[in-house]
């Protein structure tokens, strides 16, 4: 290594120079040299050679809270080697081993450190690790520039028109841009996908009211409900599941390695689903009757009912053809990064059915005033509803042909399957099979259990217990966990992917413990505001359906609590996929969809019609309640016998602690309010609002006297965004 220049170290000093030809350094010759004076202490660098004086900028001794709202994209830790190590107390710092020498002119570059840097939490890598912050997104999110091609000028010769030395006259160089790159793109993305899965939901909540407007929550509605949940179900069964969870790699995977850039893979994927749903298709169309009489035997057991579910179950098993195809096309778009045309386009079916029972309701009047039933409706009515729901799937597939244009894919039926990874795919599809099969059944029983109950209910006078009402609670209480579970455990997800593939199994621990806490701040009061406020929000929902909205306000209720295991289940089959493990999910969905079949099976027997379908909302649950059990202990074990559980224990009972008071107030309000005004629109209004506003008061009371971390941070970051 080569020594720092001295050369002029001894002028300017006040001793005499060196000897002319002398190396530097000689001494001169009877003269003794002077000690050099003990540098004078600086207070104010005492701690010059520590890392870190104060421990600020250590990311690894941060608060799990603090680290994850750090931005590490504005705010990057330093690179890896510029901390020194600590070493012994007093001793003198270590010569650098880089340090920068005049005498070379290009000097080699430290190497880059071999394994992960101790600075970086998770056991990201320094080399690889790329920090996408929020300040960085939101700054770049519109300065997103198309990177140039830095081999273009190789393949000027092959163009169409050769260049002359005319045209190759010099530009002017382009105006610097801010760096966006592939920040600004995620940001775009996820924005897109974010606004299109919302914006979807809400048209398909706004669908549900429609519907219950035009043909009410009864009976004649567990007709349409059971004719319109075939399709999917049997889509779901035959297929959809593989095709999300196995094929949808492989086409990836395709893109990646074949020379055509996976054009012909996806082209055959698409052969096989058309011609495979074409023919399950055709087949179920015809056994239509078969399939009403498996759903619901009590439906088959009345002759106008059984026809009228016939007719709607042929005009709507169509649809599974183009929910295949759609999902195709849409998963052929998110590989080309194409993502917002899959979330959008399901807002057009939502649109087209909305237009469709709104027609209905122009032509032969809302449910309060028609009373419109199996008995009384007309075939134009059933034709009306089957076509425009045909049709509203139809428009939603073949919306994705100009985005598949555009992205520069074209369509071609290939029959040429053998010897290109199909088969295999197939084969490794066997435990999402078995996982879809599991749930499905689960569904089966409790759609014929509901029907039968509600049929029951409706003639002692109860509308509005039957399997429609079940759909149409589920469908909101399931509202949260899309919005706030999902969104949280996708933004966590890469990290738990990558830290399982690096075999750091606390790094996994912490963040299954993150995305557990951080969305209990809102699972939990959303899932007591459930159960006080159940029936405000169905009657002030489902007001144009009659008096079966406040059966629908009973079975939200008793879905509420249920939503805590439905959402920490979850998270904690994250874990396992992380892993690649995709059996024990399937063991787990079977103890899931036992229990609940066996408890609603049960709830059908004891209780009374009008409240069977309560107890089956209830079971539904117990028995994520009973799997998060069993799932919590195998990824335990699975994680070395930790998973954070007296953390997390900890920030769930402290959260229940203050909604369990917040509930009560609410729910007597509520309650109040009613019993003044009235359960008309009016008054479920009020009593929406007055409890919603005495939730959210006692609970922020209450949560900040048993300081709870999560929630404070929480409120510390809106207040900071908002500049208070």
């Amino acid at each position: 290594m080569n020594a720092p220049y001295d050369g002029d170290r001894a002028q300017g000093t006040g001793g005499p120079a060196p000897a002319q030809g002398a190396a530097p350094g000689t001494p001169v010759p009877g003269q003794v040299p002077a000690p050099a004076p003990a540098p004078e202490r600086d207070p104010y660098v005492q701690d010059a050679y520590d890392h870190d004086p104060y421990r600020s900028q250590d990311l690894s001794a941060q608060d799990p809270v603090a680290e994850v709202l750090y931005d590490r994209a504005s705010h990057p830790p330093p690179p890896p080697g510029t901390y020194q190590e600590p070493g012994p107390l007093y001793a003198a710092p270590t010569a650098p081993s880089y340090s920068p020498d005049p005498h070379v002119w290009a000097q080699t570059p430290p190497p880059e450190p071999d394994g992960p840097s101790r600075h970086l939490p998770y056991g990201d890598h320094a080399t690889t690790t790329q920090f996408v912050g929020v300040d960085s997104l939101v700054t770049n999110a519109s300065d997103e520039q198309p990177e140039p091609d830095a081999f273009a000028h190789l393949y000027r010769d092959q163009e169409a028109a050769p260049r002359t030395a005319v045209e190759e006259a010099p530009v002017a160089a382009p105006a610097p841009s801010k760096p966006a790159g592939r920040a600004a793109t995620l940001l775009k993305s996820s924005a897109l996908m974010a606004a299109g899965t919302i914006v979807s939901r809400i048209t398909g909540f706004l669908k549900t009211l429609a519907i219950a407007g035009a043909i009410g929550v009864g009976t004649f509605n567990d007709t349409y409900q059971i004719a319109n949940t075939l399709p999917t179900m049997i889509y779901v069964l035959v297929g959809g599941g593989a095709l999300n969870a196995v094929f949808i790699p492989q086409l990836v995977r395709a893109m990646k390695n074949d020379d055509d850039g996976g054009q012909a893979y996806a082209n055959r994927l698409l052969t096989l689903v058309v011609v495979l749903l074409a023919a399950v298709t055709t087949i179920c169309v015809l056994a239509a009757p078969v399939f009403i009489t498996m759903m619901s035997p009590k439906i088959a057991s009345d002759p106008q009912q059984m026809d009228v579910a016939v007719a709607f179950a042929r005009y709507c098993l169509p649809t599974m053809f183009f929910m295949g195809v759609h999902v195709v096309l849409g998963q052929i778009l998110n590989a080309r990064g194409r993502f917002g045309a899959m979330m959008w386009t399901p807002v057009l079916n939502n649109i087209v059915v909305i237009a469709t029972f709104g027609a209905f309701i122009w032509a032969f009047g809302g449910f309060t005033t028609s009373g419109v039933n199996a008995a009384t409706v007309t075939p134009e009515g059933v034709r009306l509803l089957g076509l425009g729901t045909l049709l509203g799937l139809t428009v939603q597939a073949l919306a994705m042909l100009p985005y598949l244009r555009d992205a520069g894919f074209k369509p071609r039926l290939r029959f040429d399957w053998r010897g290109h990874g199909l088969g295999k795919a197939a084969r490794l599809a066997k435990w999402t099979f078995f996982f879809v099969l599991a749930n499905q059944v689960g569904l089966v029983v409790v759609t014929q259990l509901a029907t039968w109950a509600g049929s029951v209910a409706e003639k002692q006078g109860h509308p509005g217990t039957g399997i429609t009402a079940y759909n149409y609670a589920l469908l909101l209480w399931q509202m949260p966990q899309a919005i706030i579970t999902v969104s949280v455990m996708t933004a966590v997800l890469p990290r738990i992917s990558r830290s399982a593939h690096d075999g750091d199994a606390a790094a996994v621990r912490d963040d299954i413990s993150y995305g557990l806490r951080t969305s209990a701040v809102a699972i939990v009061p959303c899932a007591f505001a459930f159960l006080a406020l159940g029936v405000p929000m169905a009657t002030l929902l489902y007001a144009g359906s009659g008096s079966g909205a406040q059966n629908i306000g009973y079975i939200l209720m008793a879905f509420g609590l249920g939503l805590i295991p439905y959402s920490i289940q979850y998270v904690v089959l994250r874990g396992f996929y992380a892993y690649e493990d995709t059996r024990t999910p399937f063991y787990n969905t079977v103890i899931v969809a036992a229990v609940n079949a066996a408890v609603s099976a049960l709830s059908f027997f004891v209780l009374p019609a009008r409240w069977a379908v309560v107890g089956m909302a209830a079971a539904y649950g117990l028995g994520y309640a009973v799997g998060v059990g069993v799932a919590w202990r195998r990824l335990r074990t699975r994680l070395g016998g930790d998973l954070d559980g007296a953390h997390v224990m900890r920030t769930y009972a402290r959260l229940t602690g203050a909604c369990v008071p917040a509930a009560a107030v609410a729910g007597a309000a509520a309650f109040g309010v009613t019993q003044w005004l009235g359960s008309g629109v009016t008054g479920s209004a009020t009593a929406l609002l007055v409890g919603g506003i005495a939730l959210a008061a006692v609970f922020l009371i209450a949560a900040k006297r048993m300081r709870i971390e999560e929630l404070n941070a929480m409120v510390g970051m809106v207040r900071g965004r908002l500049g208070r």
